[in-house]
Order: structure tokens, then C-alpha cells, then sequence
């Protein structure tokens, strides 16, 4: 597997900064809105202005948070995987079905739910919460995963970590 960490990397970082910015964009949209006149009661039950505020603190709790992801991936580290080292954040994952069919993981601390593209391959970024993550963690090149998953079990190999 010639996966390039630090490729896959700038590319999932390059991903959550565009949606840092639309997201700081419509939050000072909604800000200015939520301010402006317009936005003022007219009457006791007339709710806009309570609307635009509580939609303005959500989007500034989701640029938070967004930073939040920023910041762990700045601070993440690509170390090597041996064959022996056991699954982390920041490794890449291959696993394998009883069919040959091989899928791909990038194991990160914030940011799951990205699919990446490298080499014509498909490495969805994942978290150590996600489903597939927690039945990843600590395991290592050749065990058997089952992974609880909406579709029922699951039963993979892990064919190569790096």
C-alpha cells in the first residue's frame, strides 16, 4: 500500500479549512442579521430576532469546534506502523473481506467522515469514536475485526497498517 501520509493529510486539513471558512462566513452573515433592524420584534409572539440569535450561536459553537479539528491535525503525528505495532491515530488502515475486496482508513484524532483519494484509491478518514475506529484501536497486521455496523457484522482482516 504506497499511501503518502503527509499527501492524505494536507488534503483532509485543506478540506476542514475550506468549511472553517464557509462556516465563519455564513456565521457573520446570521451575526449581521441577527443585529439588524429588520431582525427587531414587531410584536410579543414575532420570534425572528430569537431565531437569528440561537442560529448564530450554533454556527459560532461549529467554528469552535472546527477550529478544534484545525488545531489536532496540525498537532498530529505520522509516525511509521510496523507489522507488529498495534493501530493508532495517524496510522492508515487496509482492510481486507472474505472476497479480496480491500477498503481504506485513515485513522485521525478529529475530522472523520472525509473520503480522501490517493493513487485511485478511497481512504476514508475516521476517529477512534466512529464505529469502524473503535474496532480498529490496539489491533494489529493479520486479526480479525467484527465490526458492529448498521448492516449487521462485519468481518474483516487487517491486511497492512502504515
Amino acid at each position: 500500500m504506497k499511501i503518502d501520509k503527509l499527501k492524505l493529510l494536507a488534503q483532509l486539513r485543506n478540506m476542514v479549512n475550506a468549511q472553517l471558512d464557509a462556516l465563519r462566513e455564513s456565521q457573520a452573515t446570521v451575526q449581521s442579521g441577527a443585529v439588524h433592524e429588520e431582525a427587531r420584534s414587531e410584536h410579543p409572539k414575532d420570534t425572528r430576532a430569537i431565531e437569528q440569535q440561537y442560529l448564530a450561536r450554533g454556527l459560532a459553537e461549529r467554528v469552535e469546534s472546527t477550529m478544534d479539528t484545525v488545531a489536532a491535525l496540525n498537532a498530529m503525528d505520522l509516525r511509521v506502523f510496523g507489522e507488529d505495532d498495534p493501530i493508532a491515530v495517524g496510522a492508515v488502515v487496509s482492510l481486507e473481506d472474505a472476497d479480496g475486496q480491500r477498503s481504506f482508513y485513515f485513522l485521525v484524532p478529529l475530522g472523520g467522515g472525509e473520503a480522501l483519494e490517493q493513487g485511485g484509491k478511497t481512504i476514508h478518514a475516521i476517529t477512534p469514536e466512529a464505529p469502524v475506529g473503535r474496532g480498529l484501536v490496539g489491533r494489529i497486521t493479520d486479526d480479525e475485526v467484527a465490526l458492529d455496523l448498521p448492516q449487521g457484522v462485519v468481518r474483516l482482516v487487517v491486511a497492512e497498517v502504515t
